[in-house]
C-alpha cells in the first residue's frame, strides 16, 4: 500500500490531481463531519441519461483516487434537485397532459405519466437509482424534497434569511433591469396552487422565519414560512445551501455551469463556509452538435449505448485523457453514439485551484469494471 501511495502521489492522471487537491484542502483540518464528502446533482426533469451517469463515474474516479492519498473516510452523496418546479413537458415521455397540467409544480408532486411512481419525480430518481445501482456505485441518494420538508435544510435557510441582502448582492449584477427589480433568492410554494412561485418578496421576518408576497393570482399578500419545505430557493443560492447544509468538500460540474459555480461560491462564502473543491469538465453534444438534455430528450442512453458497445468502451472512455468528436455517417442511435462525445480540450475553471486536466466523459456498465470507477 506504502508503494501504492508513493505512486498515487505523483501520478498525472487527472482523478489523482484532483485527488491532491483535497488532500490540500484537509492539510489545516480535517472535515468537521470526520468524512470528505462528494456530491453529485440530478436534476429529475427528464430521463435520466449517459451525461447524468458519467458524472457519478468522474466524481466515483477522484473519490477512490482520494482513498490511496489519505485515510480519511469518504462519502459519495447523488443529490436529486426534485423540488424543482416543472418547466416544461419533456418530449420523450407519454401522456404529455398529465404533465402540462402540472407545469410549474415541484416534481415530486407531478402526476407520472408512467403510472408506476408516485410522482414523475419519484419515477426519474428511481430511474437514475436503478442504474447506479446496476453499476455497483457506492453512493447516498437524497432527495431535495425529503431535505427541504424534513428539516434538514432549515438552519441553513434561515441563515440565508438572515443574510438576505448580501446573498441578493452576489446575483443582482448578473441579471437584466427587469429581473433584477423582482429578484428573490427565495420561491414560495402557493399554498392554494401548489405551484412553485417566482415572485418579489414584499417582506421579510427574520425572527419568525418567514417572507410574504403577493399571490399573481389572486393579488392577496401571503406570509410563509422559510423552512419545513414552504419554500425553496432559486438555484444558484440553492446549490450554495446545500454545499453549507451537507457540509460538501467535493463536487464537479459541466463546463456550462462556469459562471455558476463562481456565484454559488461566492453566496457559500457569505454564509461563512469554503465552497468545495471541483472542476468542470466537456459536455456530450448530440448529432447537431447541440448539448444533451433530459427535457428534450436528446440525450443518448446507456441500453442505447450498449446497443452497439460494449461494456468496456464505457471504462475506456471514462479513463482516457482524450475523447475526440467524431462525424455522423447514419441516421439512427448509432449515429448518435458516434456523435455525443465530449471534446477532447480540457476547461479552465472558474475556482482557482481547479485543475485543467481532461475529465472522463461517461461512466461505467457493469460489475466488472468497478475497480476503474472506486
Amino acid at each position: 500500500m506504502d508503494a501504492l501511495k508513493t505512486a498515487a502521489l505523483t501520478n498525472k492522471a487527472w482523478p489523482f490531481e484532483e485527488a491532491r487537491k483535497l488532500v490540500e484542502r484537509f492539510k489545516a483540518a480535517p472535515p468537521a463531519s470526520g468524512a470528505a464528502l462528494f456530491e453529485t446533482g440530478y436534476g429529475p426533469s427528464g430521463l435520466p441519461h449517459i451525461g447524468t451517469f458519467g458524472e457519478v463515474a468522474r466524481t466515483t474516479m477522484v473519490r477512490h483516487a482520494f482513498t490511496l492519498l489519505s485515510d480519511l473516510p469518504t462519502r459519495l452523496v447523488c443529490f436529486s434537485d426534485d423540488m424543482d418546479g416543472l418547466r416544461k413537458v419533456p418530449d420523450n415521455v407519454p401522456n404529455k397532459a398529465l404533465l402540462e397540467a402540472a407545469l410549474g409544480k415541484p416534481l415530486t408532486q407531478v402526476p407520472d405519466p408512467f403510472g408506476t411512481h408516485a410522482s414523475f419525480g419519484h419515477h426519474n430518481n428511481a430511474r437514475l437509482r436503478a442504474f447506479l445501482d446496476t453499476f455497483g456505485f457506492e453512493y447516498e441518494f437524497l432527495s431535495a424534497t425529503d431535505c427541504y420538508k424534513s428539516g434538514r435544510f432549515d438552519a441553513t435557510l434561515l441563515h440565508v434569511l438572515a443574510n438576505y441582502d448580501a446573498v441578493k448582492a452576489v446575483i443582482l449584477p448578473t441579471l437584466g433591469p427587469d429581473r433584477r427589480a423582482t429578484y428573490s433568492p427565495f420561491l414560495p410554494v402557493c399554498p392554494k396552487s401548489g405551484v412553485v412561485l417566482q415572485v418579489p418578496t414584499t417582506a421579510r421576518d427574520v425572527a419568525a422565519g418567514t417572507i410574504s408576497y403577493v399571490d399573481p393570482n389572486d393579488g392577496e399578500t401571503m406570509t410563509v414560512p422559510v423552512i419545513g419545505g414552504h419554500c425553496k430557493l432559486q438555484w444558484k443560492a440553492d446549490w450554495a445551501m446545500r454545499w453549507v447544509a451537507l457540509g460538501v468538500d467535493y463536487e464537479m460540474a459541466g463546463k456550462d455551469l462556469i459562471d455558476s459555480v463562481t456565484l454559488s461560491g461566492k453566496i457559500a462564502r457569505v454564509l461563512g463556509a469554503r465552497p468545495p473543491e471541483g472542476f468542470n469538465y466537456e459536455l456530450f453534444l448530440d448529432e447537431r452538435g447541440e448539448k444533451i438534455s433530459k427535457s428534450k430528450g436528446n440525450g443518448l442512453t446507456i441500453e442505447e449505448w450498449l446497443t452497439y458497445a460494449a461494456p468496456e468502451s464505457l471504462a475506456f472512455t471514462c479513463t482516457t485523457s482524450r475523447a475526440r468528436r467524431r462525424s455522423c455517417t447514419s441516421t439512427s442511435s448509432r449515429r448518435r453514439l458516434t456523435t455525443i462525445t465530449s471534446s477532447s480540450r480540457p476547461t479552465r475553471s472558474s475556482r482557482p485551484s481547479s485543475s485543467s486536466a481532461t475529465p472522463c466523459s461517461t461512466s461505467t456498465r457493469d460489475r466488472r469494471h468497478r475497480s476503474t470507477c472506486r
